[in-house]
């Protein structure tokens, strides 16, 4: 193994304790799962070493759960502070602002009870579809959009659209309805966890990889589709899209 790949583990080690220590405040389980998610969702480690979210960018997380989004963000800031950010990886996104939107109150109170709602974080109750959007640099919505009717989610990306600055990006990871059995599976375990989390299951309303990729190209954004299921059985893509 080479010294900067050596580096590079230690460093997304340590920025994993970093962002996942807060939630020991929150609970077992909420420490337990930000591990695990931080640790083997690879959308996370991703959006870092792709310099996909600038510094000081005013980020919306729809979605956000219990905030490991904005957690990950913060512990980012302390990693520069500290000179531990890895040299192979573009700027870190410190300073970012973060407001995350979230239906489920159990997830709410679990991102407060870890991260507070200081000058970067900021977390609002409730549902995507009729919550107002503040404008923004980026917008981040990881496996979400699949629980609202293909019209709803039409009208959620238009918004989106709407509140992104010109040159903002749109990082929304779906998945493949096109890939059957990686589809199959990725909803499976993500009905396993929903109940673990305390939350009735949602129907599902899926697209294929193209569908999903004309949708966005039809509200004038450009796509960038990304493979992101690495070391998991699931059919995930990253679609990192910009509005020009």
């Amino acid at each position: 193994m080479s010294l900067d790949l050596a580096s590079e583990r230690t460093a997304w080690a340590r920025l994993l304790d970093r962002a996942s220590e807060p939630y020991r405040s929150a609970g077992r389980f909420a420490w337990h799962f930000a591990r695990g998610k931080l640790g083997y969702d690879p959308v996370f480690r991703h959006l870092l070493a792709a310099g996909l979210i600038p510094p000081s960018a005013r980020v919306l997380d729809i979605g956000c759960g219990q905030g490991l989004l904005a957690s990950l963000l913060r512990a980012c800031g302390a990693m520069r502070a500290a000179g531990e950010w890895p040299q192979a990886w573009p700027a870190p996104p410190a300073g970012a602002q973060v407001t995350g939107i979230e239906l489920m109150t159990r997830d709410i109170e679990r991102a407060r009870a870890a991260l507070g709602e200081a000058g970067d974080v900021r977390f609002v109750c409730g549902d995507m579809r009729t919550e107002a959007f503040p404008a923004c640099d980026a917008v981040v919505i990881l496996d979400v959009l699949h629980y609202v009717t293909h019209e709803e989610q039409e009208a959620v990306l238009k918004r989106v659209r709407d509140a992104l600055a010109p040159g903002g990006l749109l990082l929304l990871r779906v998945g493949d309805a096109g890939a059957r059995r990686g589809f199959a599976i990725s909803q499976w375990v993500d009905r396993a966890v929903t109940r673990l989390r305390g939350h009735t299951v949602p129907p599902v309303y899926g697209r294929t990889l193209p569908e999903w990729i004309a949708q966005l190209r039809q509200l004038g954004l450009q796509v960038e589709p990304r493979p992101m299921s690495q070391g998991t059985p699931f059919a995930n893509v990253l679609l990192v899209a910009q509005r020009s």
